[in-house]
């Protein structure tokens, strides 16, 4: 079976690749080095990215956003928070998901494969704050990202951008859902005693 957001770095260490590309940045990912986990996130991720949820999303991020680990703390904001993601060069990241090395590809080319097939530039495969993908730009007076963490700025607005992609998926669905089997509202009776 062939799994979705996992790699490895050149020197062999294994990461979770938690967004492809950057916003204003295609040539940038956001990754989890998975040794630096302590050993109950490493288990609960592991476990997530191979849920059928995971695998079907566009970025391993909207997950992460809406899920917590078993300490309570919503995992993207807890992994930031402890500065446990990692901007790295797509070309420093090699896609694995199968154990057969013929499945491997760099990330910066997959980014081209998906960014083809699409037919758009890398630079509109990041999630914009509409929470699609699509042509983001950076702002000239945008600070870059120290030691390759992202600034509060920076994960504030993808939190939004995925909060908002979400609630519009959930009113989706809850309309689906009601064109399916609309909902029906039981009449209260009042009781009477006699």
């Amino acid at each position: 079976m062939a799994v979705k957001h996992v790699g490895q770095l050149g020197n062999g260490s294994k990461v979770l690749v938690v967004m492809r590309t950057l916003p204003g940045e295609p040539t940038s990912a956001l990754v989890i080095p998975t040794a630096a986990l302590k050993q109950t996130y490493h288990d609960e991720l592991d476990s997530l990215v191979m849920k059928d949820e995971s695998q079907q999303a566009y970025e391993f991020a909207t997950i992460l956003n809406v899920r917590k680990f078993s300490d309570g703390s919503t995992m993207l904001p807890s992994l930031h928070a402890k500065g446990l993601m990692k901007k790295v060069a797509t070309s420093e990241v090699t896609m694995t998901p199968a154990t057969s090395k013929d499945s491997w590809v760099q990330l910066d080319k997959l980014n081209e494969i998906i960014a083809e097939q699409r037919g758009v530039g890398i630079d509109e495969l990041a999630l914009t704050p509409s929470g699609k993908p699509g042509k983001t730009v950076g702002t000239a007076n945008e600070a870059p990202a120290q030691d390759g963490v992202l600034s509060d700025a920076d994960l504030a607005a993808q939190y939004r951008a995925q909060a908002d992609a979400l609630y519009k998926e959930v009113q989706q669905l809850r309309k689906q859902a009601d064109e399916l089997a609309p909902k029906t509202t039981a009449k209260k009776t009042a009781k009477t005693d006699a």
